[in-house]
């Protein structure tokens, strides 16, 4: 496959983020698989929801939609189903997909449609200037738990693993080609993918720095682990604090795609249907009143 330059997916226009934030490998990390791809990116469309991270749209050339706190995911997917020639790619943060939006989250899962979701998890809401969030660790400090975080975490990894998603992988944003290496691979995978990235927020996240990941990450691929293996995807997925495993821990190439059973989708879409109905789809509507 003969990549594309990665300038057909650059915009002139600098990002909001915070010098050093995480989001910004991860924005470099997708232009450079989209180019590896040779995608068109007038094929190509990223929906966010709200967040620092939700504002990736803005800053890579390619459709892209905005849509509201928590939604971007049903929103991908009435994309897709509409129109399944599309690359479609649903990004945001670990507020917006695991607090909010993780009810929809879990139902992607579930119905394995073809959609990759990129999570900039920096464990903190960053937006609103530094919250606790559902992925932030037990006893972690911020505005909202000036004592200290009474809830423990959960794991997004093992959370779509056992809700049925077909691809489900980490990156990190000090990793930059292992993580464009694994976005090419979510987006070629046939049903839903999730890439969990562990993305530090520099401003409001005082401990889980990017030195701190670096002491603690370690790839899957390094040692052996088996993405087909199920039992192995889960007990990579609890791993944390002290060892902290990246890249993909599950994919399985059993489960068929929604677009591949839904008989609307086969056929092309709504998007490939005529707007207008024909005269004997007319006479048959009227006659069904009869």
């Amino acid at each position: 496959m003969q990549a594309v330059d990665i300038k057909n997916f650059q915009v002139n226009l600098n990002p909001t983020w915070c010098p050093g934030c995480g989001d910004y490998g991860l924005l470099r990390g997708l232009q450079i698989a989209l180019s590896k791809l040779s995608l068109d990116p007038s094929q190509v469309v990223i929906v966010s929801g709200i967040g620092c991270s939700s504002n990736l749209p803005h800053f890579i050339k390619s459709y892209g939609y905005h849509s509201l706190h928590g939604r971007a995911l049903p929103t991908a997917e009435g994309m897709k189903m509409a129109n399944p020639n599309l690359t479609v790619i649903a990004a945001g943060g670990d507020g917006d997909g695991y607090g909010i939006g993780v009810g929809h989250l879990i139902h992607a899962c579930k119905r394995n449609i073809d959609i990759t979701y990129l999570v900039m998890n920096n464990q903190i809401y960053g937006l609103t200037t530094g919250q606790t969030s559902p992925t932030s660790d037990f006893g972690s400090k911020t505005k909202s738990t000036p004592e200290g975080n009474y809830e423990y975490s959960f794991s997004p990894i093992f959370l779509a693993i056992s809700a049925g998603a077909t691809f489900v992988a980490r990156t990190f944003s000090g990793e930059l080609e292992h993580m464009s290496e694994i976005i090419v691979k979510a987006i070629q995978h046939k049903g839903f993918a999730l890439i969990d990235d562990i993305s530090p927020c520099v401003t409001y996240n005082k401990k889980n720095t990017y030195q701190w990941y670096k002491e603690r990450i370690y790839k899957l691929e390094d040692v052996g682990h088996n993405p087909y293996d199920l039992s192995q995807a889960i007990q990579r997925s609890t791993e944390w604090e002290d060892k902290i495993p990246i890249g993909v821990f599950y994919i399985n190439q059993d489960k068929l795609p929604y677009d591949q059973l839904d008989p609307v989708i086969r056929q092309g879409g709504i998007f490939s249907k005529p707007l207008e109905l024909t005269d004997d789809q007319k006479k048959e509507i009227l006659y069904s009143f009869l």
